[in-house]
Formats: structure tokens, C-alpha cells, sequence
């Protein structure tokens, strides 16, 4: 397993990303519904779920071939659930030649409102989307490989 995410807001409701897809419960775990249909590969690490709905998990679709665990054909997309599918999220992030690794821990989701969501690359840069995923932008660039982001609400 990569990433399992209890739903803050949806008593019951889990995510989980594994090497054979995407899954949601939501009796506690006790049954799993495979939710990756439409996602281009159903392996990935980045998961984050959104704050307040329930139907919603935003992800990061990695090419597993040949074991290099990148952004698939060379462009970086951000994936959010919805009831009835998937939607691709990629406004301001790289197209072309964006052969990037998200580590298992590297993406989370604030609680505002709109909620932001963030995830860390493998080649040291950190995006960010202000307004639910519909568009991003770098927030830094020239860092080390990132293994973790954790969002926080400073009050």
C-alpha cells in the first residue's frame, strides 16, 4: 500500500492507493470499490483527499514501466475524483518533458475554501494550486528531492 487517507469530514470514507490502483471504502475498510477506471495507469504515489467532499481524491497517475515511476509520456497531471470519473488537472503544470517522480507522501490537501493542494517532485520543486487543483503553480524550484508535503492552516 502507498497511501491511506482517512476522509476528515466523511465518518467511515478511507482512500487508498496501492500497486494495482485507486480504492475507496466507505464502511470503515470492511469493503474496497476500485475507483481508477479512466486515470491513464492505475499505479501512483501522490493521494491527497479533499477537505470537505467526500467523492473527491486528487492523485497523480505514474508510469510503472520499466520500474521508472515517472509522470506519464512526459506530462504532469494532477487527477481529481468526482462522482462519475475522473478530471484532469493540469493548468500551469508541465506538458512536455516532465519526467517527474511524486514520492508516497509528497502531496496533501489544506482545509480552506477553497481548499489548496500541494505535491513535491523527486526533482526538488513544489507546486501548488490555490483553487482546488484548477490551476497550479511553482512555489519552489531548486530543492532537494521532496519526500513529504504536509499542508497546514496557520490561524
Amino acid at each position: 500500500m502507498h497511501k491511506l487517507l482517512l476522509h476528515p469530514a466523511a465518518p467511515g470514507v478511507i482512500y487508498q492507493q496501492n500497486h494495482v490502483g485507486v480504492y475507496r471504502s466507505k464502511d470503515y475498510g470492511n469493503a474496497w470499490e476500485r475507483i481508477d477506471q479512466g486515470l491513464p495507469y492505475d499505479f501512483g504515489f501522490g493521494l491527497a483527499v479533499h477537505p470537505t467532499d467526500p467523492h473527491a481524491c486528487y492523485t497523480i497517475p505514474l508510469e510503472p514501466a520499466e520500474y521508472s515511476f515517472r509522470a506519464t509520456d512526459g506530462a504532469l497531471n494532477v487527477y481529481r475524483s468526482k462522482k462519475n470519473g475522473w478530471r484532469k488537472l493540469s493548468r500551469g503544470l508541465p506538458q512536455k518533458g516532465a519526467y517527474l517522480s511524486i514520492l508516497r507522501q509528497a502531496m496533501d490537501a489544506d482545509r480552506l475554501d477553497p481548499c489548496g493542494v500541494y505535491f513535491g517532485t523527486a526533482g526538488g520543486q513544489v507546486y501548488a494550486s490555490a483553487d482546488e487543483g484548477t490551476s497550479w503553480e511553482v512555489a519552489a524550484g531548486t530543492l532537494p528531492p521532496i519526500f513529504s508535503v504536509t499542508a497546514a492552516v496557520v490561524e
